[in-house]
């Protein structure tokens, strides 16, 4: 076949191609490493930036002088032990489901290795009853050539078939030796997750009774500071101040954050980012509305700034919409608090938890469960806080939610 000027065969292409093509494999490789790599120095950025920022706050703000602050150490410890167990549940949950596969395959190589055995066990017992003759012999007992024929052709198909069946039997042994191995690894794993379960455990309770000695031994104090209106004004300009700063810290081109593309969508809307959200939006947490937006909080003139869903504690809190967790601790006024960037400058607020099953940096989709509701701060009632910023300046949640 003659080939037109300039023309090449298919194949020769082809193999021309395949250095590129391979080096380019190579490369998406080389990349997708090297994002991830960049990926984990931003995010451990963006945690140290928060914990630098936080720490100069509290430097600036007044001294470790009131009653709430004594919580702080052990309502932080209630939430981290509440977070652990979450996720030693997790894992155990991983590991029975792992093991209830491992135990599935020991069950069916069990069975199959008890059908091989039972054929083996027929063949063998054929050639017993054939006398133990040498097939040789038994080929030439006869003397039409046909009749030699099958008789060579059966007992071929005989010693092939037995061969079959013994390289099965080997076969799906080593199998169910190292599916037994695997199987007692995992009973392994998961009793020390629940020895390691057990413990936590433990460390909450004495965490909790710590707490509750406190809250008896500051519980007047508590009461005299929660009518104090120049306290609950300093509580406020301490969230303003750690919003604002984590509002001009984001805002920068290398905060440190894992996104900065102002239009994080969510799933549940159509991928439709915050700032289209308005009027579509569910209460983080199902709750009696204790107060409004803009109104003043018991004898003072603070007014709100968010709302205070009561509710009983231990109940999940979940993510209004898909964003960034910028702020995951404790802060004086708010008790365990989870702050959220949405982008474009919205952020939702979450405070008074018990836990927070969330970090830093941790990327969220709208109804994740972020949080679990208590009454952390110093607050006499269970429920969340509640908060919706835009440029660190509040908004009425209300406005935002979904009409029923």
């Amino acid at each position: 076949m003659r080939l037109q000027s300039g023309a090449m065969p298919a194949g020769y292409c082809a193999l021309r191609l395949l250095p590129g093509i391979t080096c380019a494999t190579l490369c998406l490789g080389l990349m997708a490493n090297s994002a991830h790599a960049t990926q984990q120095e931003d995010l451990a950025n963006l945690r140290k930036r928060i914990a630098t920022m936080q720490h100069e706050l509290d430097k600036t703000s007044e001294s470790k002088s009131e009653a709430a602050d004594a919580l702080r150490d052990s309502e932080l410890a209630i939430s981290n032990s509440n977070r652990k167990l979450a996720e030693l549940a997790e894992q155990q949950r991983a590991a029975d489901k792992k093991l209830d596969v491992l135990q599935g395959q020991e069950r069916r190589l069990g069975g199959s290795m008890t059908e091989q055995q039972a054929l083996l066990g027929k063949l063998l017992y054929q050639q017993y009853l054939d006398g133990q003759q040498e097939y040789p012999k038994l080929l030439l007992s006869s003397h039409d050539p046909n009749q030699v024929f099958r008789n060579w052709q059966y007992y071929k198909y005989i010693a092939r078939g037995r061969a079959t069946w013994l390289a099965d039997l080997r076969n799906d042994l080593a199998a169910l030796n190292t599916v037994s191995t695997a199987t007692r690894e995992q009973r392994a794993e998961l009793k020390s997750l629940r020895a390691e379960q057990a413990a936590q455990k433990e460390a909450l309770k004495k965490e909790q009774h710590a707490r509750q000695q406190m809250l008896v031994k500051i519980s007047q104090q508590l009461r005299q500071q929660r009518r104090e209106i120049n306290r609950l004004q300093r509580d406020e300009n301490r969230l303003a101040q750690l919003v604002e700063k984590l509002a001009k810290m984001l805002a920068q081109p290398k905060s440190g954050a894992l996104f900065r593309n102002d239009s994080l969508p969510d799933n549940r809307f159509d991928g439709n980012p915050f700032d289209q959200l308005k009027g579509k939006l569910a209460l983080p947490v199902k709750g009696e509305v204790a107060n409004r937006f803009g109104m003043p909080r018991p004898d003072s003139s603070v007014l709100w700034k968010g709302l205070f869903l009561r509710t009983s504690a231990g109940q999940p809190v979940k993510a209004i919409a898909a964003g960034q967790v910028v702020f995951a601790d404790w802060l004086r006024g708010f008790g365990n608090l989870l702050i959220v960037d949405h982008g474009k400058g919205y952020m939702s607020l979450y405070g008074n938890n018990e836990t927070l099953y969330k970090q830093v940096g941790d990327v969220l989709h709208g109804g994740d469960i972020v949080a679990a509701v208590g009454n952390s701060g110093g607050n006499e009632d269970s429920g969340l806080y509640f908060e919706l910023r835009h440029e660190s300046k509040p908004l009425d949640p209300v406005k935002w939610l979904a009409k029923k």
